[in-house]
């Protein structure tokens, strides 16, 4: 990442949990901040090509491992699992993250951006935070209790996530239709299948908060949404999901929501065999959305 730097630091969470975070910037003056918060079984360095992109944008690009990811993790045999805290100490984290972004960049705008996991974190952040967050994109997203219902409802056993692609080449054939970002997937050790059973049983849980209309409503109407995913990604339902989230948005009262929806893409749209485009579009989006 040429002309780019890299900083990596720590902070403790409310459990002493030590989060491994880092930031990215370039030595220009920056117009904006965004974080990444990113998904299941995978961690923030697999977003290095974006955040380049972000960087020659004029961002300064923040994020962490979550809290049984990455470099977060104390081992392997701890991937996949929240800790006591569960999801909401995730998110927890999430937050206080911005806290610090904010803290460093002041009178700057700020974007969350979240992917899979880390977009249902965001749209939590969004139920109490939106006065702190000048945009807010959601990749890879939907309506979490849709997800948690498709998840109940698969026979035991059954990968429902990949079920759909009944010729896979592989259980991962569900990221991305590109086979080498799935061969990457498979072959990082720091990227796994699925959380573990608690920690699962705990994300899910929160859709109910997410679902509910009173917490919806809190959110500031005039807060900006971007949403973008691919039609064939099964964590929105084929976007289903997705279309239910935004029509849940739009009830309760948000005004600025926008989105791209891409035929034949999977779940990792930034990752996928037109991820220029994808890129292209979301700066386009920050661009004015900041009033670049």
């Amino acid at each position: 990442m040429r002309s780019i730097t890299t900083h990596q630091f720590k902070f403790t969470s409310t459990d002493g949990l030590q989060i491994a975070c880092a930031r990215w910037n370039n030595r220009n003056q920056s117009r904006g901040i965004i974080q990444i918060a990113h998904g299941m079984g995978e961690h923030i360095g697999r977003y290095l090509e974006l955040i380049e992109a972000l960087v020659h944008a004029g961002l300064v690009v923040y994020g962490n491992d979550h809290r049984g990811h990455g470099r977060t993790a104390l081992s392997p045999q701890q991937l996949g699992d929240f800790g006591p805290g569960g999801f909401n100490l995730l998110v927890e984290d999430a937050v206080h993250l911005s806290v610090i972004a904010r803290e460093e960049n002041p009178e700057k705008p700020f974007i969350l951006l979240g992917h899979s996991l880390g977009s249902f974190a965001a749209q939590h952040c969004a139920l109490d935070h939106s006065d702190s967050i000048d945009g807010l994109v959601l990749s890879g997203s939907g309506a979490l209790d849709g997800l948690a219902r498709l998840a109940k409802s698969a026979p035991p056993g059954e990968d429902f996530l990949n079920a759909s692609f009944a010729s896979a080449r592989t259980p991962f054939d569900w990221l991305s239709r590109d086979p080498a970002v799935v061969d990457a997937f498979i072959k990082d050790p720091l990227c796994f299948g699925t959380l573990q059973p608690g920690s699962m049983e705990s994300f899910l849980g929160a859709s109910s908060q997410l679902a509910d209309p009173r917490r919806l409503r809190g959110i500031r109407s005039d807060l900006p949404i971007y949403a973008f995913s691919g039609s064939e990604d099964p964590v929105g339902q084929k976007l289903e999901g997705v279309r239910v989230l935004l029509d849940r948005y739009h009830r309760a009262g948000v005004s600025k929501l926008s989105h791209h929806f891409y035929p034949g893409g999977r779940h990792e749209m930034l990752n996928e065999t037109n991820r220029g485009e994808v890129r292209t579009n979301l700066l386009l989006w920050i661009s004015k959305t900041l009033h670049w």
